[in-house]
């Protein structure tokens, strides 16, 4: 009976895992759509600061590759959600996108960065 119990249990733990990892793809897979719709004019499709609009900023948006090494996720939704972190500043996106959306475009951008 203990034994029936300790499977049972490690077929949930299993589960969980593979559900928390369905998800991650799902919000980098969603947040590409967001990212399009929202950041690709200033940032570029391909995350290298080269969008139309971007050239216009002062400073110009980075290259995802360069810009995002070392930044934690935390720091990359502080930055999209209220518009500041790690002495950057940017446009502020928390009252128009949702907590899922943010955290499925800092999936999305950070599969961009590695690229």
């Amino acid at each position: 009976m203990r034994a029936r119990s300790l499977r049972m249990g490690m077929s949930i733990v299993a589960g969980a895992v593979l559900l928390a990892s369905a998800s991650q793809m799902v919000r980098a897979d969603d947040g590409k759509a967001v990212f399009d719709k929202n950041c690709a004019l200033c940032h570029g499709a391909g995350g290298k600061g080269d969008g139309p609009a971007g050239k216009a900023l002062k400073p110009p948006p980075g290259d995802f590759a360069t810009a995002l090494r070392g930044v934690s996720d935390t720091d990359i939704t502080t930055l999209i959600s209220e518009g500041k972190a790690m002495g950057k500043s940017h446009t502020a996106y928390g009252k128009k996108l949702s907590e899922d959306q943010i955290k499925a475009v800092v999936q999305y951008v950070k599969g961009l960065a590695a690229k």
